[in-house]
């Protein structure tokens, strides 16, 4: 067996007997491998050689920038401009297309940086790195003294001065680092430590809640440390480890061993379908197919700057095209708002008692769902209000189930009363529908799928309250019945968090594309 399987997951990620095919070598030391997501290059860095190069099928290894700064990480921003590492300046610099260079962090407290060693962009713009101190040593950078007594982690937001965002004595020598696929968590290695630290990751980008992810990456059978760092599309950390790559699920179970011929610094997915792992192996770069891919980074939906889409290919069947973007036609979607009625998640409501209004407080509920509305309806996609209404009495309304005989003792959910009636700025508007059902799903009982088939649509944007019910329920019987069933988490709430984090990481991972408000308005166009 080429890999190393450890637990059964980890073949869903990769084929145990997945070849590793060597693209080039010949080289000093490889770092920093990022792939251009239109032009379909790997671009990498050889840091003694002082040079990058790139990568592609069709030519081969290609020499492109000489001398580099003894550039390390790289990555790009959303717009496809390069951020670079650069061991020999200690700054992180971000490269235009056009040639321009700016430095968007050189100093913190009027002293110099390390060495900026690894890089990533968030979503809101804001670029992390880490500054160890490996660019001040022989070989891997220029020698000469350090400014700073200490190695740390920084947040810097183009145009302003970094922030360090962990405490100063908590790194050896903090190197590789990733997002999870929905931002909420930062991982950072050390390779002195031979451990991954990870991150809660508050609204205002700074870090809290620091805690050990994983321990004891190192071997004294054979070479390799954490360095380079990814996260999947599913939420597990690849990282370089003794013998290649070490793959932990996100609960920080080891899952298996990528094996590689050489020690390992860093990888990067890439290819046409961001399934081939390029892995930088200190003289040579390997390619390995893979099952799983990325998560989505900024830089991966192809926008160059200045400019709009770059490339553009024909509609797809399935609301994921190989490139991982999530893409919407917004004249084949809908988008339903359901049970988003007073009763339910307003406090004075008849189900106040069961935490819904804080935990719809707690996801912004109600504003996510105005704002995508809002852009759904400017773009053409059909809104249908699904609401839970019962006629003085509940006729009609079984007792077989908790959820009924609440409903029913509650006196909730009565045509005409306050408690039926839609929360505040959900309100129905002009060429909206209006669907009502006496059942958790949107289907049961409904002529929800009339509507639906009479506009054509068949890609359905999945809103509203109780998450682990109504919009579960909603979700697993469109997939049934052929349906695209694409559930924005932050535009549903439930009566708490355990169980809305259940419904959405677990539950509904199967049957819907689990995202969030802001992906499906970028992915309406």
């Amino acid at each position: 067996m080429t890999h190393v399987t450890l637990r059964s997951e980890f073949e869903t990620l990769i084929d145990p007997y997945a070849p590793v095919a060597q693209v080039g070598t010949g080289f000093d030391f490889t770092e920093g491998p990022i792939w251009h997501p239109v032009d379909h290059y790997l671009l990498f860095s050889d840091m003694p050689g002082d040079v990058r190069r790139r990568w592609d099928a069709r030519r081969g290894v290609a020499e492109v920038k000489r001398p580099s700064n003894k550039c390390n990480g790289m990555t790009y921003d959303a717009e496809l401009n390069l951020i670079v590492c650069e061991h020999a300046t200690s700054s992180l610099i971000r490269e235009r297309p056009d040639g321009r260079r700016e430095v968007l962090a050189s100093h913190f407290g009027g002293q110099e940086l390390n060495s900026p060693n690894d890089v990533c962009v968030h979503s809101s713009g804001a670029i992390y790195f880490s500054d160890p101190w490996y660019g001040r040593m022989p070989v891997y950078g220029v020698e000469r003294p350090r400014q700073l007594g200490f190695q740390g982690v920084y947040r810097v937001v183009p145009g302003s001065e970094p922030k360090l965002v962990v405490d100063r004595t908590l790194f050896d020598q903090p190197n590789g680092l990733c997002f999870s696929p929905d931002e909420k968590l930062l991982y950072v290695n050390d390779t002195v430590q031979a451990l991954i630290r990870v991150f809660d990751v508050n609204a205002d980008g700074i870090l809290s809640n620091a805690r050990v992810f994983a321990s004891g990456i190192r071997s004294e059978l054979e070479p390799g440390l954490p360095d380079g760092m990814k996260c999947d599309q599913h939420g597990n950390v690849w990282v370089t480890a003794p013998g290649g790559v070490w793959v932990y699920s996100p609960r920080g179970e080891l899952l298996g061993k990528v094996r590689v011929p050489e020690l390992v610094a860093n990888l990067a997915w890439g290819g046409p379908d961001f399934r081939t792992l390029y892995l930088t192996s200190t003289h040579s770069v390997y390619a390995i197919p893979t099952k799983a891919g990325p998560r989505h980074e900024p830089y991966m939906s192809g926008r160059r700057s200045g400019g709009g889409a770059t490339s553009a290919g024909p509609a797809a069947a399935a609301p994921i095209l190989a490139d991982g973007e999530l893409h919407l036609d917004p004249n084949r979607c809908a988008m339903i708002i359901q049970d988003l009625q007073n009763d339910v998640i307003m406090d004075g409501g008849a189900f106040a008692d069961s935490g819904a209004p804080g935990h719809a407080k707690q996801q912004h509920v109600v504003e996510n769902v105005r704002r995508l509305a809002e852009t759904a309806r400017a773009r053409g996609v059909t809104i249908i209000h699904v609401w839970f209404v019962v006629e003085p009495g509940a006729p009609g309304v079984t007792l077989n189930a908790p959820l009924f005989e609440g409903l029913v003792d509650s006196k909730a959910m009565v045509r005409g009363s306050w408690g039926a009636a839609p929360v505040s700025g959900l309100e129905p508007r002009p060429g909206d529908f209006v669907v009502e059902k006496m059942r958790m799903s949107a289907w049961e009982g409904t002529r929800l799928e009339t509507i639906l088939k009479a506009t054509g649509r068949d890609m359905i944007i999945n809103t509203g309250a109780w998450t682990n019910m109504s919009v579960e329920h909603t979700a697993r019987t469109g997939a049934d019945k052929g349906y695209f069933m694409i559930v924005p988490e932050d535009c549903c709430s439930t009566m708490n968090a355990d169980w809305h984090s259940a419904s959405i990481n677990f539950a509904m991972q199967n049957v819907a594309v689990v995202t969030r408000a802001d992906a499906v308005i970028r992915a309406l166009g």
